[in-house]
């Protein structure tokens, strides 16, 4: 079976991860996936921009898996989108090289689940600090998965994380075919208008 999934995961630390580190290995299991570890293909932040341009092109399914990092991804996940994600080719005017395509964010959190209401010292939701991907997936056209979250990383038993592992891998192997799909509504497309672009500048002028 082609590889159709993408995986991209991004842990500073890795080796320091339990929960991050089996989700990856998981990952690496399923055949239909290809699975990109950025922080060891670019440890010196350079990234090759074709390369993961192509990387996406057969993709179905992107999913970004990373620790939550001051309530966003890490340095270099957000790099890669920055560079990678690019105007007209990702989103707007003639963008379509991810249009139709799903985005799944499976992350890990320090803080456990309870942290996260108004009450406590996360003050939010998680689904808080969720707009950012959501908003990203849109402006490509994606669709934003629910995603899959791991919280209280630290605190969880080697049993557990064995368990959520599994569970990564089986979605993986099982996708496109999960239940909570056939009620979720397809992106609805955010043009860009050239006019919210600043004009290219002609050398020399």
């Amino acid at each position: 079976m082609p590889a159709d999934i993408l995986v991209l995961t991004a842990h500073p630390h890795l080796e320091h991860s339990r929960v991050n580190r089996a989700l990856m290995n998981a990952a690496s299991t399923v055949a239909r996936a290809e699975v990109r570890d950025l922080y060891a293909l670019y440890p010196d932040y350079l990234i090759d921009v074709a390369a993961e341009q192509r990387a996406m092109a057969d993709a179905r399914l992107v999913v970004w898996q990373h620790p939550l990092h001051w309530y966003h991804m890490p340095p270099l996940m957000k790099l890669w989108l920055d560079e990678v994600l690019t105007y007209g080719w990702a989103y707007g005017h003639g963008r379509q090289a991810l249009y139709g395509k799903d985005l799944w964010l499976a992350v890990s959190t320090g803080g456990p689940e309870t942290s996260y209401r108004p009450t406590d010292y996360n003050r939010y939701h998680f689904d808080a600090f969720l707009p950012p991907y959501e908003q990203t997936a849109a402006l490509c056209g994606m669709r934003f998965l629910p995603p899959m979250v791991m919280h209280g990383a630290h605190r969880l038993t080697d049993d557990e994380v064995e368990r959520q592992a599994a569970l990564f891998a089986e979605r993986l192997h099982s996708y496109p075919d999960w239940p909570e799909l056939a009620d979720l509504p397809e992106c609805t497309a955010c043009e860009v208008p050239e006019t919210a672009r600043p004009a290219l500048v002609e050398e020399g002028a």
